[in-house]
């Protein structure tokens, strides 16, 4: 479990986080929404313990982090796996190399035991062993997205995952084979998850539950229907493109609403995107 207990932070004497509580069970995946600057990112450097709070506690698995020494920050950083926006996969490695890195910098693994082990990450991620060799630059920009999702699990098959944007810039395919990606790891592993998003749909394919950050301060958590729902003048604000969005493309849909399209390809057949 993750719990952020009446979380502030500043910079400089500029204030990014005020107050901020949130509680993530086990096995679930929570959304943090918000426009650009209300602190999403910080929440994720928090939790990794890159920065630490000037207030409140941060608690994983009931032990709170911001007070730790280094040595016993770094073993519970072994339980997070991060999933960096854009990937930020090592240009000069090869797929295999940037999913095996962990395991050959940090664990007492065979070369056989490592290889074994990209291959299964990989194809956890819908990605083949004919990938192990390639280059990140000849790779599309989602199969870059599964391959950082591939290596973050390599890392000790962490107990969580964060994702910073993990489909901005990606083509709509791509998008929904990296969200029904998140969705299988939390349904079908277990895997505690916080996902940082500026895009709503996004949001809400993935999320248990949302929270929505305004100004470095919480001002809605529940689900996704709660967030339609909700009145508050900020939230109708923020939600307008994406319903201008919706409805727009409902006006092109066919005289059966659309519901008769094919069913959406699998998340891990694999495939070039």
């Amino acid at each position: 479990m993750i719990e952020f207990r009446n979380v502030g932070y500043s910079i400089a004497g500029h204030t990014i986080l005020t107050d901020v509580s949130l509680t993530v069970p086990r096995g679930e995946t929570r959304v943090i929404l918000g426009p650009s600057g209300s602190g999403k990112s910080t929440i994720l450097r928090l939790l990794l313990g890159l920065a630490r709070p000037d207030r409140g506690s941060i608690l994983i698995d009931d032990e709170d982090i911001t007070e730790l020494e280094e040595e016993r920050l770094r073993q519970i950083r072994q339980r997070v796996g991060m999933v960096f926006q854009q990937g930020a996969l090592f240009d000069s490695m090869t797929v295999g190399e940037n999913v095996g890195f962990s395991l050959l910098e940090h664990e007492q693994c065979t070369e056989e035991a490592v290889e074994e082990n990209v291959r299964r990450y990989l194809a956890l991620v819908g990605l083949g062993e004919d990938l192990i060799d390639r280059m990140p630059d000849e790779l599309s920009g989602g199969m870059q997205r599964r391959v950082a999702i591939a290596r973050a699990l390599a890392a000790r098959d962490p107990k969580i995952l964060l994702y910073d944007e993990p489909t901005t810039g990606l083509d709509p395919q791509s998008a929904e084979r990296i969200t029904d990606l998140i969705v299988h790891l939390r349904d079908a592993l277990g895997k505690t998850s916080i996902m940082v998003t500026h895009d709503i749909a996004d949001a809400y394919k993935v999320g248990n539950r949302i929270t929505l950050l305004n100004e470095g301060s919480v001002v809605f958590e529940g689900g996704a229907v709660d967030l339609d729902r909700a009145e508050s003048p900020f939230i109708h604000q923020f939600l307008a493109p994406f319903r201008k969005a919706v409805a727009a493309a409902s006006k092109r849909l066919p005289p059966d609403g659309g519901f008769s399209r094919p069913a959406p390809v699998p998340p891990y057949s694999g495939g070039s995107s």
